[in-house]
């Protein structure tokens, strides 16, 4: 019968023969366009993730384009002669190569590099905002160079002689455009050393100070905070240059500032002082029990700005819901390391079913101090553990009820909310996965049964050293007399006043200078109203010995216990306030002369 078909359809003219196929190819086409359409489509939009449904949105016009193609390449090599077949397949195998190669970009842009976004994300690689953006731009540009080849190649020119030209031409291009290939060479090795990602705070060799944007091919986007402006450098320069990363390995930053007292005040009393205002700002680091015993005592003069009283009463919400937080990670610290006991002794000899058991009730009882909760679904013949956030007094809560009180610091930029929010939740996120992929281990050893208690170390010094890093003692204020300066008959102590700023990132870059000048102008203000006796020191308030009361207008200050008395209180009040001050050049204020107004 098939043998009568093909007989019939040899009689047949070549318009209706190419008719036929034309209509048998419609249908194959059709076929497959209501299989994608309207029975995969509908299927993949139900599954969780999205992945397969964009991949199918990317992919099915290429499909079809590409099967009608070779459906009909099939369909004429079956019907019609060969030089037919020739002169069709010199047509469509360059349609076939373009399409391809415009499916390829799309799959890669569209699924590939945004999902791959979408996984960096949740992991600590620090390559992915910076070798991505490469990868996305190289990439297509040598996808459509192939394809184009393959283009040429299927019309039949000869390559040879391009080949040739096009080596000739790459040794002159390349003797020109050294500068630029070095700057891409340059910027490959950055990717590789991956010293940097974006959104870190870079120090430069001209000591420019900015937030790094974008590594392109040939420059690297840097936002210089003094200047408000963006700056462009060639990798290769940045390469050349000795970089310093602020923002690692942690984003904490320095600060410090110079004060000249005379010799004559109380040094002791004087350090009290100066360290209790550095404490009391709650955007220094130090300890949180001594920054909250003196926190409501400074910062919060009457003709103080709206937004410093603002600014502590947040703080100190802020600095006990981080306290809040700082017990419950002890807490689960010490929750792990008591389990590592439990498993180092459990894995002499391999973990017997009893043994298991115990240890996942114990790890249980740690995922409820972080604040999930572990519930089993059946997909398939196989089951998934989901961790679900349950635990108002879990750890995840008390982070986000602390950076949400951050969030509302009023000297926070918009940029700033942002910023916060976004990585504290890509950290509880981390923390997640951490937790899932040590329950995975506990409730399915099998053969790294032996190395759990390692497992366990891992997620510990995670906790420590990524979550939030601990406040160390370092870190908290120092006051130290560096030197001694002689003028005329006075001696004056050079004092240097050092601290840390919690994060740099913030504020534009300008959180510590910020800082910085807040607490000079509060231990200016609290020792303005202090004035000077040679001869020792007097409670405020005390009578002199000449019966003159002492002026009641500096009896709220807080250097009440080390306030010195006996010079003209005009005269004395402005010169010790004076004598406070950050440069060296002050020869009118050490003489004691009172300031002009």
């Amino acid at each position: 019968m098939l043998e009568n078909l093909f007989h019939q359809f040899e009689t047949l003219n070549i318009a209706v023969k190419f008719l036929f196929i034309l209509l048998i190819n419609a249908l194959v086409t059709g076929v497959l366009y209501v299989f994608l359409f309207y029975i995969l489509r509908p299927i993949f939009r139900k599954l969780e993730q999205d992945i397969a449904l964009v991949t199918l949105s990317v992919s099915s016009y290429p499909i079809l384009i590409v099967c009608a193609i070779y459906s009909l390449k099939f369909t004429v090599g079956t019907f019609v002669s060969a030089d037919l077949l020739a002169a069709l397949e010199h047509l469509l195998t360059p349609i076939s190569i373009a399409t391809i190669s415009y499916w390829l970009v799309q799959l890669f842009i569209e699924v590939f590099i945004y999902y791959l976004k979408e996984y960096t994300k949740k992991t600590e690689a620090m390559w992915d905002d910076v070798l991505l953006p490469i990868l996305s731009a190289v990439v297509p540009v040598i996808i459509y160079l192939v394809g184009s080849v393959l283009l040429l190649s299927s019309f039949g020119v000869d390559l040879s002689g391009i080949w040739v030209a096009l080596g000739g031409a790459t040794f002159v291009l390349g003797f020109a455009l050294q500068d630029i290939l070095s700057n891409f060479f340059s910027g490959v090795v950055l990717l590789i050393d991956t010293p940097f990602r974006f959104g870190d705070i870079l120090l430069l060799e001209d000591g420019s100070i900015g937030m790094l944007r974008r590594i392109g091919i040939r420059v690297t986007q840097l936002y210089i905070f003094s200047n408000h402006c963006d700056v462009y450098i060639p990798n290769s320069v940045l390469q050349g240059q000795k970089l310093t990363n602020l923002s690692r390995p942690t984003s904490l930053y320095y600060h410090s500032l110079e004060i000249e007292i005379p010799s004559e005040g109380n040094f002791e009393e004087s350090k009290k002082l100066m360290q209790a205002i550095v404490l009391a700002h709650p955007d220094t680091l130090g300890d949180i029990d001594a920054k909250l015993e003196v926190i409501n005592n400074y910062y919060n003069a009457e003709e103080s700005d709206v937004n410093l009283w603002e600014q502590q009463e947040i703080g100190k919400l802020r600095l006990l819901a981080e306290q809040e937080v700082n017990l419950k990670l002890e807490e689960i610290e010490q929750a792990l390391e008591s389990l590592v006991v439990t498993v180092q002794f459990a894995e002499k000899g391999g973990l017997t079913q009893d043994e298991r058991e115990n240890v996942q009730q114990e790890y249980q009882a740690i995922l409820e101090l972080i604040g999930f909760q572990m519930s089993e679904e059946t997909e398939g013949r196989s089951a998934v553990v989901n961790f679900e956030e349950y635990n108002e007094e879990g750890l995840i809560e008390l982070i986000r009820e602390w950076y949400r009180i951050w969030l509302r610091d009023p000297n926070l930029l918009d940029e700033d909310q942002f910023f916060i929010s976004d990585e504290w939740e890509r950290k509880i996120n981390l923390l997640k996965r951490r937790a899932q992929r040590l329950s995975q281990k506990i409730s399915n050893p099998q053969a790294d049964e032996t190395r759990l208690d390692d497992y366990v170390i891992e997620i510990i010094k995670w906790l420590k050293e990524k979550l939030k890093v601990p406040r160390k003692k370092w870190q908290e204020p120092q006051i130290r007399m560096i030197g001694m300066n002689h003028e005329e008959s006075s001696v004056y102590l050079e004092l240097n006043i050092s601290f840390f700023v919690d994060d740099i990132k913030l504020e534009d870059g300008k959180r510590g200078d910020r800082v910085r000048s807040q607490i000079y102008q509060e231990i200016f203000r609290c020792l303005q109203n202090t004035y000077m006796n040679w001869n020792g020191i007097k409670e405020i308030g005390e009578t002199q010995e000449n019966g003159n009361a002492v002026d009641a207008s500096i009896t709220q200050s807080p250097v009440s216990s080390f306030v010195q008395t006996g010079l003209d209180s005009t005269t004395a009040k402005q010169g010790f306030a004076f004598y406070l001050s950050v440069g060296r050049n002050k020869s009118g204020a050490k003489s004691g002369k009172a300031l002009d107004k």
